[in-house]
């Protein structure tokens, strides 16, 4: 600039306060051409300081938007761009021995300085001439402002990698930049809580530009967080406060789903560090004030970020539909974080105790601000919902906390909570007592280590730890308790879905679930109950693991049916017919009375008798064994739970039909024929039960079997039937005549169980040789059967309790978390034709069967119809079974009178076979 212009600056500066309100109207459009023309930082400034601390007082407030504000703002933000540029490019250069660069940054940045300086002088004039600020009225000085203040604070937090090691040439006055940033910021946010926003136009400019000034401020959150956090807890606090304030006119144009993200990744961020800060104090086992008081000061801060959160959420909730994920993560990260998660930080116990007092308490108001809301519940609930390991024992404990918050809601959500997605709906949810038993057997670690949690068992009384399985479980019938009776049938099908399922854990969980349904409703429902299981299981298509879990369920059930109801199902499913004989095997007599127990037992021995001997006088074809092996089962239970209510006659028709059906046993069948293994299975421990007044030879024969099909490798359960007739040994003295056949057996039989390596099938074989050798009187085996030295020790450890593998409960835990990562693969999946039984059934009998059991591919069933060369191979070995028996029988008695023309019959008949083959 020319020297005259750089003297009328000078002389503008010593004008007076009267002079320069008189000339404001000739003097301020020169000052402006001025301002836009100049090249000069120094002169931008000197102008910029002029106008505002000489001129700024002396203009109307109602148009200094039009006069001023638009006229100098657009370009010193230019400006200051420009000089955060420059700084920035030559910062690289900068260093003790360049003194050129060193005075040139500086100034630059005392220049900065002052620009900001200029600003707060524009804000406080504001402030102190109106009482109520019309946006528009001052539109370009928030933006401009927070435009300045927001890349001053990225400069200042990202100085480390600008200045490179060289920070502390220029500390100070980058200190000062910050302070006087920080000054005008709080100078903004006075002046903006003095605005004003027309309510009758949602539309209008100040509108815009207040959700202009809000999400900026936003993006000041994101920079500041990590460099001072009072400042940046303030800052959330404005935003929060002024999008309340103008909740009426900006509502709608607020970018919610910013907010929301920025506030729950602020959370989780001082969070985390509030872990940190508990995990180093733990590890160093030390209470360092400094520390301590840092571990509250965050905390506190985290409590905060959770209000807010709260506070917001409840204002805007219809607003935050795309943001129910983001609040729904934010639950499961926190929950991940902390004890007794499997991924939890190690803190002390003091420590959750103060989080959880003051930050966790937050998160229970929020899931039930979030109930009625359908976006989140459809979030949680969706069906493609796919978490991480970590993340699936938080979703089990939010459904769970879910569900307790259900029975104080209306009926219209809990129906919606409990109740499939509608075919109408886009995106496909489960109902939340599905979601629950699908989350519980996904927290297959937590379930095995087992993992606690803290539980009130009554009012007033101090919690208790209670495993994983007994929380829900607990929580799961005191909702049964307490939900809409229209909620029933939904509660059935959950139940029924679980029971159904593959998964162990949640069958036991569904059917503890349903017995208290059954103990807690009315006898008519139990009853109800009973009699739908029983149709279903009558209906089963074969062997498979929902038979298993349905068959436990019945037995359970059973024991809280009304004596008028059972004597009423007694009449329904008849225990004279063989038909039912299906059911009886799976029921307990102890759950009859002493009257009902022997009448029923001795109907279901007649029946199971008849049916054996109606087996024996056939043509012992393998498609029969399935009815012989549910009679033998029958029979079993009726010695097991009601042994006591048979006399003599009825124990001895048990004997002989198990006598003569182990005549036609032979080592090929009982390992290559799965019916046959069963009946080989049944067999043992029904003859066991009566060992006492078994026929010597009999026992003989039997133990004599064992070794040689011990050595074959049958399945698990067939040497698990071996150990059962073992440890029925124990107490029988063995006749002198059979003991040189049976002892060297039975020792040559526990020898090889011993040296099993199926570490399930080892420690029943260590319990049943224990309680052999402590009640044998045939003392003299129990050192025989210690073939080896590895089998002594180990008998030994068992004995003594030693051997045990020493694990840390750190790495147990991480343990834990490798096998479920390993071994946690989809289950076994029902078939189509399960899944159409299922359906036709529980529709027939009022139950909605789970769709997700029809829609599933086929999969392996429980057992495969064999291919048709395996059925010539097994029908072949029965033949020769047969007439094996038929040998044996001849040694025994003389043959009857007809045998000669049945066996000239039978040779006819292979002759005929023999030439079709030719």
């Amino acid at each position: 600039m020319s020297q005259d212009r750089a003297l009328s600056l000078e002389e503008l500066s010593s004008w007076p306060e009267e002079l320069c309100r008189q000339e404001l109207p000739s003097v301020l459009p020169r000052l402006l051409s001025m301002y836009h023309h100049s090249d000069s930082w120094i002169e931008h400034i000197q102008l910029l300081k002029i106008i505002v601390e000489m001129f700024l007082p002396h203009m109307n407030h109602l148009t200094l938007e039009k006069t001023l504000f638009s006229q100098v703002l657009p370009q010193t933000m230019k400006l200051f761009d420009d000089m955060m540029y420059e700084l920035t490019s030559q910062a690289r250069e900068l260093s003790s021995q360049n003194l050129e660069i060193q005075s040139t940054l500086r100034n630059i940045l005392q220049t900065m300085v002052q620009v900001l300086g200029a600003l707060t002088g524009c804000v406080q004039h504001v402030c102190a001439t109106q009482e109520s600020i019309v946006l528009d009225n001052i539109r370009s000085l928030p933006s401009s402002v927070l435009h300045v203040i927001k890349t001053t604070f990225v400069h200042c937090k990202n100085s480390e990698s600008v200045y490179s090691g060289r920070l502390h040439l220029v500390s100070d006055l980058l200190q000062a930049l910050f302070k006087e940033a920080y000054s005008l910021q709080k100078q903004l946010m006075e002046l903006l809580d003095m605005v004003c926003v027309d309510p009758l136009v949602d539309e209008s400019d100040g509108v815009l530009n207040m959700v202009i000034v809000i999400h900026s401020l936003l993006d000041i959150c994101l920079v500041i967080s990590s460099i001072d956090s009072a400042f940046h807890a303030n800052t959330w606090k404005f935003i929060i406060k002024q999008s309340l304030k103008h909740q009426s006119v900006i509502k709608n144009q607020l970018k919610h789903k910013d907010i929301i993200t920025s506030l729950c990744e602020d959370i989780l961020v001082s969070f985390h560090s509030c872990l940190q800060l508990a995990e180093q104090m733990t590890q160093s086992d030390t209470q360092d004030n400094a520390d301590y008081r840092l571990f509250h000061k965050t905390l506190k801060l985290c409590r905060f970020f959770a209000n807010s959160l709260l506070h917001y959420t409840k204002e805007f909730l219809t607003f935050l539909s795309d943001s129910c994920s983001t609040l729904h993560q934010l639950y499961l990260q926190i929950h991940s974080k902390l004890p007794p998660s499997l991924y939890a930080t190690t803190i002390s116990k003091a420590q959750q105790e103060e989080i959880a007092g003051a930050f966790l308490v937050t998160l229970d108001p929020l899931i039930t601000q979030l109930l009625t809301f359908q976006p989140f519940m459809q979030v949680v609930l969706d069906t493609k919902l796919d978490l991480p390991c970590e993340l699936q024992f938080p979703q089990c404990l939010l459904l769970v906390a879910i569900m307790d918050k259900l029975p104080s809601q209306p009926e219209g959500p809990q129906w919606l909570w409990c109740a499939d997605s509608p075919c109408s709906e886009a995106a496909a949810r489960i109902s939340l007592l599905k979601a629950i038993f699908y989350s519980f057997e996904q927290c297959s670690g937590e379930l095995s280590l087992p993992v606690h949690l803290q539980e009130v068992k009554s009012k007033g009384q101090a919690q208790v730890a209670v495993t994983l399985y007994q929380y829900v479980c607990v929580h799961l019938c005191t909702f049964i308790a307490s939900c809409h009776p229209s909620l029933f049938p939904e509660l059935d099908a959950a139940l029924l879905n679980a029971v159904l399922g593959a998964k162990m854990i949640t069958s036991l969980l569904a059917m503890d679930a349903w017995c208290f349904l059954a103990r807690y409703g009315t006898a008519e429902l139990c009853a109800h109950h009973v009699t739908i299981v029983a149709h279903l299981i009558k209906s089963c298509p074969g062997e498979c693991y929902q038979l298993t879990n349905l068959s436990v369920l019945l037995r359970r059930l059973f024991f809280f049916m009304a004596p008028p109801h059972q004597v009423e199902f007694i009449q329904k499913f008849s225990p004279k017919e063989a038909e039912n004989l299906c059911l009886w095997q799976y029921i307990s007599f102890q759950a009859l009375s002493a009257d009902l127990r022997k009448q029923t037992a001795v109907e279901v021995t007649r029946a199971g008798t008849t049916q054996c001997r109606e087996w024996l006088s056939s043509g012992h074809t393998l498609g029969e064994l399935e009815s012989l092996n549910t009679a033998l089962s029958a029979l079993l239970t009726v010695c097991n739970s009601a042994g006591e209510a048979l006399d003599i006659g009825q124990q001895t028709a048990i004997i002989e039909v198990g006598s003569q059906l182990w005549a036609f046993l032979n080592l090929k069948q009982v390992t290559g024929q799965p019916y046959v293994q069963q009946t080989f299975s049944l067999l043992l421990p029904l003859l066991g039960f009566f060992i006492q007044t078994l026929d010597p030879q009999l026992i003989s024969q039997v133990v004599a079997l064992q070794p040689s099909l011990l050595q074959l490798q049958p399945p698990d359960h067939t040497r698990l039937a071996v150990l059962d007739f073992l440890s029925s040994l124990g107490k029988l003295f063995i006749p002198q005549a059979i003991q040189d056949e049976v002892l060297p057996n039975l020792s040559c039989i526990f020898a090889l169980l011993l040296a099993d390596r199926n570490w399930l099938l080892e420690q029943h074989t260590l319990e049943a040789f224990t309680r052999f050798a402590e009640g044998t009187n045939h003392e003299e085996v129990v050192p025989w059967c210690l073939s080896s030295e590895e089998t002594k020790n180990k008998v030994v450890s068992f004995l003594e309790k030693t051997g045990l593998f020493d694990e840390t409960e750190a790495a147990r835990v991480e343990r834990v978390k490798q096998e479920r990562e390993v071994f946690w693969e989809p289950f076994v999946k029902v078939t189509r034709e399960e899944a159409r039984w299922l359906s036709l059934q529980s529709g027939y009998y009022g139950i909605t069967c789970p769709t997700s059991l029809i829609s599933q591919p086929c999969a392996k069933r429980a057992r495969q119809e064999p291919p048709l060369e395996e059925e010539y191979r097994s029908a072949v070995e029965t033949a020769a079974g047969a007439l094996e028996a038929v040998e044996s029988l001849l040694q025994k008695s003389p043959a009857p009178d007809w045998l000669l023309m049945k066996m000239e019959a039978l040779q006819g008949r292979i002759e005929k076979l023999r030439r079709c083959l030719l």
